[in-house]
């Protein structure tokens, strides 16, 4: 307003002095929009963008633009660690995180780790939309100080191999790329495999060199990372179901007024929807794109493998103190 009154000494016309009075009256709207920084580790053609951004409009559009999302994809904002750590600190909002990542962190979060804890995909949907969904949120909150909005996920992980796989025996001394957590180790070393650990940079390198015989991946990333090139035998385990959490700082949700932490949680919960059926989606055109290009799957016998890792497996979880929200999920109808 105060910019405007040269000019209106000058001219002395009510219709500036209107249009300045006008802009005043804009201008509390325009000041009180807030914008959000979102991180993500993905490429922007990835489930992971178009589900952030999905987020980002519906919250737009929900808060009647009072709350927008910048998104910044690609790592540009660090590993996901890193953004993490940000969000304990309240200085990043919104990221998308592998909870498998975060263990350093969160006690609870290496649930996730456990291999074959769902039965399937429906198995999958209700664990995380039931008690033990909410139950783990809140575990992982109280840790950290980090929100779960939501689980973002739904690709089925899978034993890719540069030899064929035509039984359980065909794992025995298979130099296995995996993860490095107790749970995923100690299962895959049950099944006979020698798990080892390669950034995952390496791994195409890694297969064409012999370092390593095979690795565990969800069929989109085989896909977009030509590991089938190298290693075309796919054995269908489906030991796991990739979750993803879409998390908010504690600092920030604070900051928000009920009225906003509604709209956040709105968005969040109806982008949940959008982010696992493109995950679902994604994950079987790429099985039918693999098929095309020449990789063979081959069916394992996933019954035999849970009572071969159900010993080790259980006392890696009690050594955890892991087995309360184990018998949750697993009790989970």
């Amino acid at each position: 307003m105060m910019s405007c009154l040269p000019f209106l000494r000058r001219s002395g016309t009510l219709l500036l002095a209107v249009a300045c009075l006008g802009l005043a009256v804009l201008a509390p709207s325009q000041a009180s929009a807030r914008e959000l920084i979102f991180g993500h580790g993905a490429t922007e053609e990835t489930a992971y963008h178009a589900s952030a951004e999905r987020f980002g409009e519906l919250l737009k559009e929900r808060s009647n633009g009072e709350l927008t999302v910048s998104l910044y994809s690609n790592s540009v904002l660090g590993h996901e660690t890193e953004m993490f750590e940000q969000q304990t600190a309240g200085a990043l909002d919104f990221s998308i995180v592998n909870p498998g990542l975060i263990s350093e962190f969160s006690h609870t979060a290496s649930i996730f780790s456990i291999p074959f804890l769902y039965r399937d995909i429906d198995h999958w949907q209700h664990v995380l939309d039931g008690e033990a969904g909410r139950e783990i949120a809140r575990r992982i909150e109280d840790e950290t100080g980090v929100k779960v909005l939501a689980y973002y996920g739904g690709s089925t992980r899978q034993i890719v191999s540069t030899r064929p796989l035509e039984s359980l025996d065909d794992l025995k001394g298979m130099k296995l790329r995996t993860n490095p957590t107790r749970p995923v180790i100690t299962a895959w070393a049950a099944l006979g495999t020698r798990p080892t650990v390669m950034a995952y940079r390496e791994i195409y390198t890694g297969l064409q060199l012999g370092a390593i015989d095979g690795l565990l991946n969800e069929a989109e990333w085989i896909h977009r990372m030509r590991f089938h090139e190298v290693a075309p035998h796919i054995g269908l385990s489906e030991h796991d179901i990739t979750v993803r959490l879409l998390t908010v700082s504690s600092q920030t949700w604070a900051s928000l007024s009920p009225q906003q932490q509604r709209e956040v949680q709105a968005a969040a919960d109806e982008s949940e929807q959008y982010a696992r059926d493109l995950q679902i989606r994604l994950d079987q055109a790429s099985r039918d794109a693999l098929r095309e290009e020449g990789a063979t799957f081959y069916p394992m016998d996933r019954e035999r493998m849970q009572e071969m890792v159900a010993e080790p497996l259980g006392q890696i979880i009690d050594d955890m103190d892991l087995r309360d929200l184990f018998e949750m999920i697993i009790n989970t109808d």
